[in-house]
């Protein structure tokens, strides 16, 4: 089952790999537009709520799926790629493991902090009651998401895309349902609010974790799950975190500096943040597609350096960086020119139709060198190498708060915010194409 991996088409065998993966992670721009359509039913108040607890909510998965479930993924796949079934077979279990400590720490830290979290973020009176009830519900579960996240990850390991896919697939429009009955009290399901739209997340993630699991057990795929008899060894564990523990900065890098750049807009008024966050949806929407060729490189490259073909490992990466940011650029390029193709589905207010069109004019252009760095950052996983990723995700932090301050203290303009922010951007990818330059590859295990 390995072979494709190591012997078939580079571009045709991505392109298999990417496929479900683009489907199932677009599921969750589906289900983020289902949850807000749900909050926003519940009033004004449960919406500004929901924009407290969103970044948060966001780095769960990026945390589990993205960074710690890059590292599983890079470990089982090179232990397949050297031939050797019984070390990806232990590295599983340890997967399991490190994936139900990371949900526990997760719940522990988050409910501990949520309420001056919140409150230093500008929560206040009912928005801040509200986003409280939601958070308490949304982290408590949040081993749920980790270990959905985790088993998913251990099967895209092994070159499978299509089951961990389908779960998603299937857990996102259970989620949907599920989130919009228990908030709203449709088809005589109790009205519990926001925390009912949160309940749907954790049940519907929980299903999915179960399935997966039962998937694993049954030894129907190219690796089964042994939950008893395997020895623990320090250094499996060693193996996945020396790439996920460090992988793990950059998503928490990316919350902050979303959270920097919506502060600084925020300063300039209600108005050009309104059009700087529907600019931002389409961002998010961009990184579905990064996300899929970056998850559908990781197990060909570890595979890749498993087996020693580190040239092939290379090969990988920059197809897999070149598709998406030939397909990204292009949509960036589309909204740039004509912005109203986006910004008018959302708001026919005319000063936000025109920060809107602002934002995209500079920013979209940008989308590209962003979706160039986040498939390197995925694949530099695969060939556990995350040195260059982390330097980039910090020097776009480093350009975003300096940027803004300066900027504010000079008396920006909003475009001008909105410059850097395309900046930041170029600077993530660039540093990370130059970064792969660099670094050969050729010391990876």
């Amino acid at each position: 089952m390995s072979q494709p991996l190591l012997d078939g088409p580079i571009l045709r065998t991505l392109l298999r790999l990417a496929a479900p993966n683009v489907m199932a992670t677009s599921m969750a721009v589906l289900v983020g537009l289902a949850e807000t359509f749900y909050v926003g039913r519940l009033g004004v108040v449960p919406l500004a709520a929901l924009g407290l607890v969103f970044p948060f909510a966001m780095l769960t998965g990026m945390l589990s799926a993205g960074a710690m479930g890059g590292g599983v993924a890079s470990a089982v796949s090179r232990a397949l790629g050297a031939g050797n079934d019984a070390r990806a077979q232990s590295v599983a279990l340890h997967a399991l493991l490190i994936g139900t400590l990371g949900g526990v720490l997760y719940s522990l830290l988050f409910l501990a902090v949520k309420a001056p979290l919140f409150t230093l973020l500008g929560g206040r009176g009912e928005v801040l009651r509200e986003a409280l009830g939601y958070a308490a519900v949304l982290f408590a579960g949040a081993l749920a998401v980790w270990l959905f996240n985790t088993l998913a990850s251990i099967i895209r390991g092994t070159g499978n895309m299509r089951v961990p896919s389908a779960a998603l697939v299937g857990a996102a429009l259970l989620q949907i349902g599920l989130g919009g009955a228990l908030g709203l009290g449709l088809a005589g399901a109790p009205r519990l609010g926001m925390p009912g739209v949160a309940l749907g997340q954790i049940l519907a993630q929980s299903a999915g974790a179960v399935a997966l699991l039962a998937y694993l057990r049954s030894g129907s795929g190219r690796l089964r799950l042994v939950l008893r008899g395997t020895p623990i060894r320090r250094e499996l564990f060693g193996d996945i975190l020396r790439v996920g523990a460090v992988a793990c900065l950059s998503p928490l890098q990316s919350v902050t500096t979303m959270v920097l750049m919506a502060g600084f807009v925020a300063q300039l008024g209600v108005l050009p943040l309104a059009g700087f966050a529907i600019g931002q949806r389409l961002e998010f929407l961009m990184t579905t597609v990064a996300f899929g060729f970056g998850l559908a490189s990781v197990p060909m490259v570890g595979m890749a350096i498993g087996a020693g073909r580190v040239a092939r490992a290379r090969r990988v990466a920059w197809t897999a960086g070149a598709v998406t940011a030939s397909l990204v650029s292009v949509v960036g390029v589309v909204v740039a020119l004509v912005p109203d193709l986006w910004v008018a589905i959302f708001t026919r207010d005319d000063a936000v139709l025109g920060y809107g069109r602002q934002y995209l004019r500079w920013a979209g252009p940008g989308f590209g060198f962003f979706g160039l760095g986040l498939t390197l950052y995925f694949a530099s996983q695969g060939a556990g190498r995350m040195a260059g990723p982390v330097l980039a995700a910090t020097m776009r932090l480093l350009v975003v708060a300096a940027g803004g301050s300066l900027l504010l203290a000079h008396g920006a303009e909003p475009w001008q915010l909105f410059a850097l922010a395309a900046a930041a951007m170029l600077m993530y990818g660039g540093t990370c194409a130059l970064a792969m330059k660099v670094d050969r590859w050729g010391a990876a295990r």
